[in-house]
């Protein structure tokens, strides 16, 4: 497989350094179980934010004046070659652990369980559809399991 450079890059404090390759297994694993082929050298920018600026780029680019656990700006085309700069996926983490502590998760694999996500969103998956959004749920569900977390949806 050609390289995939994962930049984490920290805007905030209190981000445990050992999420680091928590989010690169993580990528790895959507790249394998989406059958997303890299076709060159790829590069992906994984930014460990706070509520305050998730709150900003939610606004900015999704008119919605409120912050969210993650979000992703693709640079490729939906499901087109998997090739240069990808794009960015921003995660906030105060959201990122009041959820993780309201669905009795692990911060770990929440955590994990959005990397996979905002890659997908990258790679052209979303759930605006109900069809779409039962696919890519199912994706998720299958690549967090081949990392040994338990699947997100179920109730």
């Amino acid at each position: 497989m050609p390289p995939l450079d994962i930049a984490i890059l920290r805007n905030s404090d209190g981000w445990p350094d050992e999420l680091d390759a928590l989010a690169e297994r993580a990528v790895l694993a959507a790249v394998a179980q989406s059958k997303a082929k890299i076709r060159g050298a790829a590069e992906l920018s994984i930014v460990l934010t706070d509520d305050a600026e998730q709150r900003e780029l939610n606004a900015q680019w999704r008119n919605k004046d409120s912050s969210t656990n993650v979000l992703s700006f693709p640079q490729i085309e939906p499901f087109g070659p998997v090739v240069g700069i990808l794009g960015d996926i921003t995660l906030a983490r105060e959201t990122i652990e009041r959820e993780a502590q309201e669905l009795g998760k692990s911060f770990a694999d929440h955590f994990t369980h959005l990397v996979v996500h905002g890659f997908l969103h990258i790679l052209g998956h979303d759930h605006i559809q109900e069809d779409e959004a039962l696919r890519m749920e199912s994706l998720e569900t299958t690549i967090l399991a081949s990392l040994g977390i338990e699947d997100p949806y179920a109730e």
